[in-house]
C-alpha cells in the first residue's frame, strides 16, 4: 500500500444533476475557452480537502467524519446557478451553486471541518461555498469572454436536487487522463 493517500471528503451527485451539468458544459463549450472541463463521473461536492495523508490515518479520519455527520440529520440540496471564481468576468474554476439547503451544507462542512481539525488538519481560512466544481480555465485568451456571458445567461439554472444523506471520504489517484477517484469510507448523516 502507498505510504500516502491524497484524500478529500466529498458529497455524491446523482444522475439528473450530472446531467444538467453535462448540458451546460456542452452550451459553454461553444465559447472556445481553454478549459479543462470536469468527467461527469468524477462530480462531486467537496467538504474537504486533505491532500496527501499517511494511509494508516485513514481510518481515523473515517472515524471522525463519521462522529461528525452523525450530528446533522439528511437534508435536500439544491444544485442550481452557473457561476465563477473568482467571478464570470475573469472565470478561473466554473461552478454549479447552491440553491436551497445551502446552510445545511455548511453547517454540514463545519463539522467535518471541526472534527478533522482535531485530527491536525488545518481549517480553511475562506468561507466555505458549496459548488459543484464543472472545469477550469487553463488560460485567459479568446472565447473567455464569451464564456463569462454565457455562464452570466446561466446565473439561474436549475440543475436539480439531492438527499444528502452520507459523506464519502475519497482517494484521488492523479494520472495522465484525469484523476481517479476511490471510495474508502461512508459516512451517514444523521447517525445516533
Amino acid at each position: 500500500m502507498k505510504r500516502t493517500v491524497r484524500t478529500f471528503a466529498a458529497v455524491e451527485i446523482n444522475a439528473a444533476i450530472r446531467g444538467a451539468a453535462e448540458d451546460l458544459i456542452q452550451s459553454l463549450s461553444s465559447a472556445g475557452a481553454d478549459v479543462k472541463w470536469v468527467e461527469p463521473h468524477n462530480m462531486h461536492l467537496t467538504l474537504k480537502f486533505l491532500g496527501e495523508v499517511p494511509s494508516q490515518q485513514i481510518p481515523r479520519i473515517c472515524d471522525s467524519v463519521a462522529k461528525a455527520t452523525a450530528k446533522v440529520e439528511p437534508f435536500e440540496f439544491e444544485v442550481r446557478g452557473a457561476g465563477a471564481f473568482p467571478n464570470a468576468a475573469r472565470p478561473r474554476t466554473l461552478w454549479l451553486g447552491a440553491g436551497a439547503g445551502e446552510e445545511a451544507m455548511i453547517t454540514l462542512h463545519g463539522h467535518v471541518e471541526k472534527a478533522l481539525m482535531k485530527l491536525g488538519y488545518r481549517k480553511e481560512h475562506r468561507r466555505f461555498h458549496p459548488h459543484l466544481t464543472i472545469g477550469r480555465v487553463r488560460r485567459g485568451g479568446p472565447g473567455v469572454e464569451q464564456l463569462g456571458q454565457l455562464l452570466s445567461e446561466q446565473a439561474e439554472l436549475q440543475a436539480g436536487t439531492i438527499t444528502v444523506k452520507h459523506v464519502v471520504i475519497f482517494s484521488s489517484e492523479l494520472n495522465r487522463t484525469g484523476p481517479i477517484y476511490q471510495a474508502l469510507g461512508r459516512a451517514k448523516l444523521g447517525a445516533k
